[in-house]
């Protein structure tokens, strides 16, 4: 789902903009379709002013923005993700429509049925996932599998209106689980959406960031997401409050002490290491409680593909052990990520910049 605001001729470069709840991750990515980074940049957020991926203060919003790109000596030309519950995303399958305008007045007609929001209060848009059926014979239907995605405009208009108050230009907004797929994917091994008889990978991508952003792909083709609202920043959260101590210092306490450091390694910050060690166990049990409850979602739609591998990618993956306590925890190979693209950073940095350096690339 990719909004394309202004069509004035193609920027320089693009800004793929990622928005949590505590932090903004911003990369610069070139126009030239080499994927190549400029320049990257990680800001901290006011408290409040983001809440599970919807604006609640506009105004602090763009004052941490205009901040972040001034600094940083951004360009202004942004393409940002969204991912919260106000998103709905469905498969339809529909006779093969070749014309754009009949098939965008197919998808409404469906929609109104698979998509539980009223569709004059939303944003719509499509993605064709595969074209099938060859040439029609006696009794076989030519088809077409679509992705559509639906948007709450008042969460959308509330976006908008903090980054034109921050002096940006969005030229894009997307899904961020497509810039997941877009940063991690390998797409020279992948067959296109709508080749006949290719074989296809299927990937469940896995962003661990404030909350839990889960894709599942077929090659490049996104065919199915979910928000689970749990992940890093809860657990940080949880620590910070119960220690007494600041968010920021919570995170940096869960990234210190991972799930595999020996706690007396840290002397006589024992006691609050080992609180951290108790909070990022407790959160990964929950955690792989969730993703196994968005895979049975998953596997209990009609004619879904099983998961072939796991990509997890996100400031989860920076934190030692983690990967390998949900990769044991569901059973499943799980390679823990960040885009090449990102390798002259730190893996802190790396990681929490994937989404953001997605969302930049070219589609």
């Amino acid at each position: 789902m990719t909004r394309r605001m202004f069509g004035n001729g193609k920027p320089a470069s693009v800004v793929g903009l990622d928005i949590g709840t505590a932090t903004i991750a911003a990369t610069e990515v070139r126009g030239d379709g080499s994927g190549e980074v400029a320049r990257t940049a990680i800001g901290l957020l006011p408290s409040g002013a983001v809440q599970d991926g919807e604006v609640q203060n506009g105004d602090e919003l763009a004052r941490a923005l205009k901040s972040l790109f001034r600094e940083n000596k951004l360009p202004k030309a942004v393409r940002v993700g969204i991912a919260n519950q106000r998103v709905v995303v469905r498969t339809l399958r529909l006779p093969l429509i070749e014309d754009e305008d009949e098939l965008e007045t197919a998808i409404r007609f469906q929609a109104q049925d698979h998509i539980p929001m009223p569709l004059e209060q939303a944003i719509l848009d499509h993605q064709v996932l595969a074209k099938q059926g060859g040439i029609a014979t006696e009794g076989a239907e030519r088809h077409m599998d679509v992705l559509a995605v639906a948007a709450r405009r008042d969460m959308v208009i509330s976006l908008l209106g903090a980054l034109y108050e921050a002096g940006l230009q969005p030229v894009g907004i997307d899904l961020s689980a497509f810039g997941m797929i877009r940063a991690l994917g390998n797409g020279d091994a992948a067959a296109p959406a709508d080749a006949e008889g290719m074989i296809q990978t299927t990937t469940l991508y896995c962003h661990l960031g404030d909350g839990t952003n889960l894709a599942v792909a077929r090659g490049d083709a996104c065919v199915f997401t979910r928000i689970v609202p749990f992940g890093i920043e809860p657990i940080a959260a949880g620590l910070a409050e119960r220690e007494g101590i600041t968010l920021d210092e919570a995170n940096e306490w869960l990234l210190d002490v991972g799930l595999d450091e020996p706690i007396d390694d840290f002397g006589d910050e024992r006691q609050l290491a080992a609180a951290a060690r108790e909070a990022l166990g407790q959160g990964a049990t929950k955690l792989i409680d969730e993703l196994r409850l968005s895979l049975d979602f998953y596997g209990a739609q009609e004619g879904a593909p099983p998961i072939e591998r796991v990509l997890l990618c996100g400031p989860g993956v920076a934190i030692h052990g983690l990967p390998e306590r949900i990769e044991s925890g569901l059973g499943l190979g799980i390679e823990a990520r960040t885009p090449a693209a990102l390798g002259h950073l730190d893996v802190e940095d790396a990681a929490r910049l994937t989404v953001s350096y997605g969302l930049a690339l070219e589609e």
